[in-house]
């Protein structure tokens, strides 16, 4: 019988950066490392932040008349047009043809990935509106 005294790392199969794994008997914790690059979008609260009133409302069925007028405008879209599934294109002119506009700056921390802009209260939702070059 053959004696194999090959390793992994011989044998090709393991990636020959040793930085690619990180051992966990190293002491790192990667829970302990902080991001400084919080979005306001984390669904994870950590230890001793609990979920909002508006949160914990709709995750238990309880909806308030905004959410359940925006299911209703989606639902009713989905029907009209025939979609199962809408984009986020479709998505967003429904919530403009109900009246939403940009009026605040955002809360959400995009990293400069965006421009963040403004706009009037009573502007047009722009949804209807044919460009000039589609035209």
């Amino acid at each position: 019988m053959k004696e194999h005294n090959q390793t992994p790392r011989d044998s090709g199969l393991v990636p020959p950066n040793p930085l690619s794994v990180v051992d966990r008997r190293s002491g790192i914790d990667r829970r302990d490392l902080q991001d400084s690059s919080d979005t306001n979008l984390e669904r994870r609260r950590g230890p001793g932040r609990r979920r909002s009133d508006f949160l914990r409302s709709a995750e238990e069925g309880e909806m308030t008349e905004e959410q359940f007028l925006f299911i209703q405008a989606i639902d009713t879209f989905k029907r009209v047009n025939g979609k199962t599934f809408p984009t986020w294109t479709d998505v967003l002119s429904v919530v403009r043809k109900l009246g939403y506009r940009k009026t605040m700056e955002s809360e959400l921390n995009l990293s400069n990935q965006t421009c963040d802009w403004t706009e009037s209260p009573q502007g047009p939702s722009g949804v209807d509106s044919i460009s000039e070059d589609a035209a």
